[in-house]
């Protein structure tokens, strides 16, 4: 498999308020731009400009973050494709909000989704199930070494693939910002 340099997009102001964003435009914050140039300079040392794959989410947040990564790697801020399978899973009517007043205003479907969050979505969204297992076909057609910029939720069922976790597993893993997921030979390394 080739290597995978996969990163988390910039902090927006939701992320700080803890709305969920889902499909959401939302752009990043001065805190997400300082760490996409984080991120950018640490890809920057790593890879420099070998010739790596570029791919984003379609979302602003993924391609402001792309986009900063490559002017601090030194390259054309515009080079890099997206690809719709890296978008963040849709929380359908629950965007905007936080948990706490989705338990309050739909404590119904709220219960039955922490009862079961990998195969139950948000009215209207998708489930972890579901996004897995787009990523995961993401995931098969890597086929040279790329540098990817997605969201949490993708982030969670990659991992979950590479390392066979299960879906608990899954839910418990942590979702950094200011971090580089370098993927290589079917082990995982934070940079």
């Amino acid at each position: 498999m080739p290597a995978i340099y996969f990163v988390r997009h910039g902090q927006t102001d939701w992320n700080a308020q803890r709305k969920l964003q889902g499909r959401i435009d939302v752009p990043i914050n001065a805190t997400g731009r300082d760490q996409a140039r984080r991120n950018g300079g640490v890809l920057a040392e790593l890879i420099g400009g070998a010739p790596f794959d570029f791919v984003s989410s379609p979302l602003l947040r993924t391609r402001q973050t792309m986009e900063i990564i490559r002017e601090t790697i030194g390259l054309p801020k515009e080079a890099y494709r997206t690809d719709d399978r890296l978008r963040e899973i849709s929380m359908g009517d629950w965007e905007g909000f936080t948990f706490p007043q989705i338990a309050e205003s739909d404590g119904e479907n709220y219960e039955r989704r922490e009862a079961d969050i990998w195969n139950v979505g948000a009215p209207a969204g998708e489930s972890y199930r579901e996004l897995s297992a787009r990523a995961v076909e993401w995931l098969s057609e890597v086929s040279r070494d790329t540098v990817a910029v997605s969201h949490g939720g993708v982030s969670r069922c990659v991992r979950a693939h590479v390392l066979g976790l299960t879906p608990a597993q899954t839910m418990r893993l942590d979702v950094p910002q200011d971090k580089v997921l370098m993927i290589d030979g079917g082990k995982l390394n934070w940079l």
